[in-house]
């Protein structure tokens, strides 16, 4: 089932940094490193620049991609 692009930004996110607030998980690689936090940061300003960008039909393609990791994390929540 197709999804809007917020809500694929919003299931990669959570696949990518499991109910961790995506500037909350840079906070904390900050914390440990300020040289990887930066790299952190950096990823986090790509990623949403992808998501910007990609249209709703290549997200979703890349969530078909990730189907089995997904369904396992919404089976977690049950």
């Amino acid at each position: 089932m197709p999804v809007s692009k917020e809500e694929a930004k919003q299931l990669l996110e959570r696949l990518i940094f499991d109910k961790e607030r995506p500037q909350d998980w840079v906070q904390d690689v900050w914390g440990m490193s300020p040289t990887l936090g930066e790299t952190a940061a950096k990823l986090l300003d790509v990623f949403d620049v992808l998501i910007a960008s990609c249209p709703e039909t290549k997200l979703n393609d890349v969530l078909q991609t990730f189907d089995t990791e997904l369904t396992e994390l919404f089976d977690e929540d049950i």
